[in-house]
């Protein structure tokens, strides 16, 4: 199983915005289309103002592409495409292969229906992207250069980032924008970007114990070995978000040095409990003993909420993460913070 493929091995962290960019009109991508109110099989009426939409043209690093017709055919080739394709009730004919626990999400079971979600590889597999006759590429969240991007643009109409930011760093509601215009779904896009938005604001108003303190990510520490996320990567998205601020340090850090993230509030990400409270170090770190310390193992639907980062995903991270934050930031270490490491 690939976890880290866009982080240690590939040797890149893989950025989204700040709360800052949760603030971001995206002027540039319009609304249009029908109503976000919209069932997962669209009534003839919406079916036909998806259509209208069409032919669409979206600018990008690379120029324009323009998709001629409403597309039936849909690969994804981002690391976390897929997500946001699928928020807005398109199924993928293949995706790119990540975390092996993805169809059983349940935002993503709930948009699947029972229907299958293939993976056609872990690397940008050409020949296999070519075999499922896609009629649309989307290639957000991965670096694409130019050759490859021209391979992929003799397949099928391809949508890569904008020019506007470098790779791989999108904001989540830019690159929701960008799927639902490509897709004729403008205006679902919009609607799901408000209502995180909203859900996010309101987080914020009911915890303003959140402003300005220092919450540390520790992204899937093994043999006492740690890496720590840095601003706007997306594994801190809805932190930042939330109003936490990112610590100094970044990337790998050692055993010894564990000191250095000792702050506010910790989040383990792809570790137990269990597991982490075994290293001496990491368990005299006060913000251990004081129990403002979240964990979460990869096997975790959160784990992958935070990974994936569609609009649907951060809603329930939203969900899940919000009361223990609470719990962890409230200053009284006699708050329990629920384990959620075991989270099924």
């Amino acid at each position: 199983m690939i976890r880290n493929a866009p982080l240690r091995s590939r040797a890149r962290t893989r950025l989204l915005a700040t709360a800052a960019a949760f603030l971001l009109g995206a002027a540039s991508l319009t609304a249009c289309g029908s109503s976000s109110d919209e069932k997962k099989t669209p009534a003839p009426a919406a079916a036909s103002a998806s259509a209208a939409a069409f032919p669409v043209s979206i600018d990008h690093k690379f120029g324009t592409t323009t998709i001629p017709a409403k597309p039936e055919r849909v690969v994804t080739v981002g690391w976390s495409d897929q997500d946001f394709v699928l928020a807005l009730d398109v199924v993928p004919v293949s995706t790119r292969e990540w975390f092996a626990e993805y169809p059983t999400y349940p935002w993503v079971k709930a948009k699947l229906g029972g229907q299958k979600l293939p993976t056609f590889s872990a690397e940008l597999n050409f020949e296999a992207i070519a075999a499922q006759r896609p009629d649309l590429i989307i290639a957000i969240y991965e670096t694409i250069n130019k050759e490859n991007y021209e391979k992929l643009s003799k397949i099928a109409p391809t949508v890569v980032q904008s020019a506007d930011y470098p790779d791989e760093q999108t904001p989540w509601d830019v690159q929701t924008l960008t799927t639902g215009k490509a897709l004729g779904k403008s205006a679902e896009a919009q609607a799901l970007v408000d209502k995180v938005k909203t859900k996010i604001s309101d987080a914020v108003k009911t915890h303003p114990e959140f402003a300005g303190k220092t919450l540390v990510v520790d992204y899937g520490p093994e043999k006492r070995q740690h890496w720590i996320v840095p601003a706007k990567d997306p594994r801190r998205t809805l932190f930042d978000a939330l109003g936490f601020t990112a610590q100094d340090v970044k990337e790998d850090l050692s055993e010894e040095r564990l000191d250095l993230i000792d702050k506010d509030v910790l989040f383990v990400n792809g570790a137990t409990k269990s597991a982490m409270l075994t290293s001496p170090v990491f368990s005299r770190l006060g913000v251990v003993k004081e129990d403002r310390t979240i964990y979460t193992a990869f096997e975790t639907p959160l784990a992958g909420a935070l990974s994936y980062s569609g609009p649907d995903a951060l809603l329930y991270a939203l969900d899940v993460l919000v009361p223990q934050l609470g719990n962890a930031a409230d200053g009284d270490p006699k708050t329990a913070v629920q384990d959620l490491s075991a989270q099924s």
